[in-house]
């Protein structure tokens, strides 16, 4: 703002306040404007009509909780409520041109008045909700509080243009405690998954041991069956062409020729271990009563 020459200058987004031997005349807008001193005219002060911010930090805590007994753990507990925080708010204002001689007369701190009214606000809301609450309802906080600072300063010519909750800080050993408690519970879901992973794995491996094992017994089976047909098919063969020989004799001598085979395998293998068995003619004919009496007693079994 300039003045020279009995003329004063107002700036765009500002207007000034013209007195008359000290009482209030009139509100200059911004342009040029003729002010005779010499007439007891004078400026007694200008306003910004622009939006300006102020970022109030209140300190007030969350609502307690009832104390809940734990039987796991044997002791009372309080999950992180009636703790102190700190809420900052940030609010934009700005003063109306309307009521422009409101603001510059009947208004001395406005920084001041707005702070009270956000401290009265915070300190009367937060200690109505839990702390887990308290950062969900910002929005609610933040409403309250202009609606306040909106019916208390209008009637100073101010206008709240926006008000925001932009922080909740908690005390630095409750953050922490919080973040622990996140950690072990996300510890506690991935150590589910991976045992439940790790139950998904040992039942694939169980079926597929059990489908192994199913297959190698059919296998098994279908090898003795092939076994049992071709001895069937060398005792009638041999009995055919040799007359008066009997099926017991035959079976003799196939279990005597299979265990002489078994025996040279045994002996030509370099990686077999010494085998201590009975060997003679006598030793061979009970081989042979025991093989035939445990196939005998098979065939029993299954009929």
């Amino acid at each position: 703002m300039g003045q020279a020459l009995g003329c004063v200058q107002v700036d765009q987004s500002t207007v000034a306040i013209k007195e008359h031997f000290g009482k209030f005349d009139q509100v200059l807008e911004p342009g040029c404007h003729c002010l005779p001193w010499c007439c007891g005219y004078q400026v007694a002060g200008e306003l910004s009509l622009r939006v300006q911010q102020l970022d109030v930090r209140c300190e007030t805590k969350t609502k307690a909780r009832k104390f809940v007994y734990s039987a796991r753990i044997s002791h009372y507990y309080c999950y992180f409520d009636n703790v102190f925080v700190n809420v900052v708010a940030s609010i934009q204002y700005r003063a109306m041109a309307d009521n422009a001689s409101d603001a510059f007369y009947k208004l001395s701190n406005t920084k001041g008045q707005i702070q009270a009214y956000v401290f009265d606000v915070i300190r009367a809301s937060v200690p109505k909700m839990e702390l887990d609450s308290a950062f969900e309802q910002k929005n609610d906080i933040a409403r309250a509080v202009e609606e306040e600072l909106e019916k208390a300063m209008s009637a100073y010519g101010f206008e709240i243009v926006q008000t925001l909750i932009v922080d909740i800080e908690p005390d630095i050993n409750v953050k922490r405690a919080m973040n622990e408690i996140n950690a072990a519970a996300r510890m506690r879901v991935a150590a589910n998954e991976k045992a439940e992973a790790e139950k998904i794995l040992q039942i694939k491996r169980a079926e597929g041991e059990a489908e192994s094992k199913y297959l190698s017994g059919l296998g098994i089976a279908r090898q003795r069956q092939a076994i049992v047909d071709g001895l069937r098919d060398s005792v009638l063969a041999f009995s055919e062409n040799v007359p008066g020989t009997t099926a017991k004799d035959i079976m003799d001598m196939v279990l005597v020729t299979q265990y002489f085979d078994t025996m040279k395998e045994i002996g030509a293998s370099s990686k077999t271990s010494a085998v201590f068995i009975p060997h003679g003619p006598g030793a061979v004919r009970d081989v042979a009563s025991q093989i035939r009496d445990g196939l005998l007693q098979g065939q029993s079994a299954q009929v």
